[in-house]
C-alpha cells in the first residue's frame, strides 16, 4: 500500500523534533537505586534516560567496565559516616563516562533539580569518584590503601608497577557538592586518582564545592586536560606518594571566604625520601586565590616534593609559593637545588602584595639560613617570573577568567609529547572561546565568564 504524502512530512517533523530535544526535554524512564553487596556493577551501561542514585559505595570491581552515556544524570544519596555514597573504581575495574560539551555527565546529590535548588556552594552532601589504578608509588611497599573509605575495605587497594595502566575515560563530568566526612576528618575528595596509569583519559572535569579538596593525586602517571576546581573547603589541586603526571589548561577558583592552598605538593610518606619523586609538570594553570581572607600560600612544597610550573597565572592570594627547607633533610629545596622544582616564565599579581622578593619563600625553616632564602629569591628572576596585571577581573561574586591584558609574550617552550603548543599563558585563550561555555555548572551559574 503506498505511503501517504502527509504521513511523509509527518514522520519527517517526528524525526527532526526528536533530534532536537534538550536535555531538560529529556523523558526520565526510570530511576535506579544503584547499592553494592560486594559484587560491584559487572558490566553495565548507564544512559541518559534513567536516573541513577548511589547509595552508600558503590565500587567497579576488579575487571567490571562501567559505562555512562553522555548525558546522563547520577544522583547520590546523602549521608555521614558509614551511610556515605561513593562511586570507587577498584583497581582493576575501569569507567568509561564519556560526555559531551553538549551532553556534560553530572554527578550530584539527591534532591539537586539541576536549576538551582541547590546553592553552587554548598558542601559536603555526598561523598566523591575515586579511581584506583596499579600505576607506581613511592612508598616502601608500592602500595597504599586510599583515604575516604573504610579502612576495612579490601578493594580500597591501589598502586603497582603498570605506570601506563588504563583505568577508562573521564571527559566533559562535572562533579558537585561532594566531600562528606566519613568519620576523623576523613573526607572524600571530589575526584580521588589513586596510582592512575597514563593510559587513563581524565578531560573537562569539574570539581564544584567539594568540603575537602578537588581534585587529590595519590602517586600514579595519569595526564590530565582542562580541570576545574571550584569552591573547595581544603585545597584545589593537592599531590602526593610519588605523583608525576603531566597537567595543562587547569584552573583554581577558591571561594572568597574558604579555601586552603591553590595547590599542595607532598612528597613522600614512608619514606620521605622514596622514589619516584613528586613531580608534576603543569602548563597554562590559571590559579586564583580569596585575596587577603586567609594566611595560606598559594603553593606549597613539602616533604621531599618538587613541580614544574610554566607559562600559568597565579593571581589574588596573601602568602606567595612556600618551599620547605630543613637543613640536613630531604626536603623541598633539596628538589629545588637539583632542577626537580622550577617555576618559569609565570605571571603573578596581587601575591605577597606585589614584591617580587617575597612571592618565593622558605617554610620550616629553622635554621635562619639566609642563603637559601636569597637563592629561591633570585630564581624568581632567572625563570624569568613577572609580576603584572593579566587582566584578569575578580569580585567576591564573579570572575571573568579569560584575561584582557598582554599575555602571549615571554613564554616557555613546550615538549614536544602531549602538551598543546599555544601562545598564551593562563588555562585560557584570550582570543579564543571559553573551553568551560556549554557544559561546566561554574559558566552555567553566572559566577564567571
Amino acid at each position: 500500500m503506498p505511503v501517504q504524502k502527509s504521513n511523509i512530512i509527518l514522520i519527517i517533523i517526528m524525526i527532526l523534533l526528536l533530534g532536537s530535544c534538550r536535555k531538560s526535554d529529556i523523558v526520565i524512564d526510570k530511576e535506579y537505586l544503584i547499592t553494592d553487596n560486594g559484587n560491584g556493577l559487572n558490566v553495565t551501561t548507564w544512559t541518559k534516560n534513567n536516573v541513577y542514585k548511589l547509595d552508600g559505595f558503590v565500587f567497579v570491581n576488579p575487571g567490571q567496565t562501567l559505562t555512562i552515556e553522555a548525558g546522563t544524570v547520577i544522583k547520590a544519596k546523602t549521608g555521614q559516616g558509614e551511610n556515605a555514597s561513593a562511586l570507587i573504581v577498584a583497581r582493576g575495574g575501569k569507567i568509561i563516562a564519556e560526555g559531551t560539551k553538549e551532553e556534560p555527565i553530572i554527578f550530584t546529590v539527591e534532591g539537586d533539580d539541576l536549576e538551582g535548588s541547590v546553592p553552587i556552594e554548598a558542601r559536603g552532601l555526598w561523598g566523591g569518584i575515586i579511581i584506583l589504578g596499579n600505576a607506581q608509588l613511592n612508598n616502601e611497599y608500592n602500595e597504599a590503601r586510599i583515604e575516604g573509605i573504610p579502612f576495612t575495605e579490601p578493594r580500597g587497594i591501589f598502586g603497582g608497577s603498570i605506570n601506563n595502566d588504563n583505568s577508562g575515560i573521564l571527559r566533559y563530568v562535572s562533579i558537585r557538592h561532594g566531600g562528606t566526612n566519613i568519620g576523623e576528618g576523613n573526607e572524600i575528595n571530589g575526584l580521588t586518582l589513586g596510582g592512575v596509569g597514563s593510559g587513563t583519559t581524565i578531560e573537562y572535569i569539574e570539581v564544584i564545592s567539594n568540603q575537602d579538596d578537588g581534585f587529590e593525586f595519590f602517586g600514579g602517571t595519569v595526564n590530565c586536560k582542562y580541570l576545574v576546581s571550584a569552591f573547595c573547603g581544603d585545597d584545589a589541586f593537592d599531590f602526593d606518594e610519588g605523583y608525576h603526571g603531566k597537567g595543562q589548561f587547569w584552573l583554581a577558583l577558591q571561594s572568597y571566604y574558604l579555601g586552603d592552598h591553590l595547590a599542595e605538593h607532598d612528597g613522600g610518606t614512608d619514606p620521605v625520601y622514596g622514589q619516584p619523586f613528586c613531580i608534576p609538570e603543569i602548563y597554562n594553570a590559571t590559579y586564583i586565590g580569596n585575596g587577603l581572607l586567609t594566611s595560606s600560600e598559594l603553593m606549597t612544597f613539602a616533604d621531599n616534593a618538587g613541580g614544574k610550573y610554566f607559562n600559568s597565572i597565579f593571581l589574588n592570594q596573601k602568602k606567595g609559593v612556600g618551599i620547605q627547607y630543613v637543613s640536613g633533610s630531604n626536603d623541598s629545596y633539596n628538589q629545588f637545588e637539583i632542577g626537580n622544582l622550577q617555576l618559569e616564565k609565570n605571571i603573578f599579581y596581587d601575591v605577597v602584595d606585589q614584591d617580587s622578593t617575597k612571592v618565593f619563600s622558605l617554610i620550616y625553616n629553622n635554621t635562619g639560613d639566609i642563603t637559601a632564602q636569597e637563592n629561591i629569591v633570585d630564581n624568581y628572576f632567572i625563570q624569568n617570573n613577572e609580576i603584572f596585571d593579566p587582566g584578569i577581573e575578580i569580585t567576591n561574586t564573579y570572575v571573568e577568567v579569560v584575561p584582557k591584558g598582554i599575555v602571549n609574550t615571554n613564554l616557555a617552550n613546550y615538549p614536544t609529547e602531549w602538551f598543546d603548543e599555544v601562545s598564551y599563558k593562563g588555562a585560557f585563550n584570550p582570543e579564543g572561546q571559553n573551553w568551560l561555555n556549554g557544559w561546566s555548572l561554574l559558566y552555567q551559574s553566572g559566577r564567571m565568564q
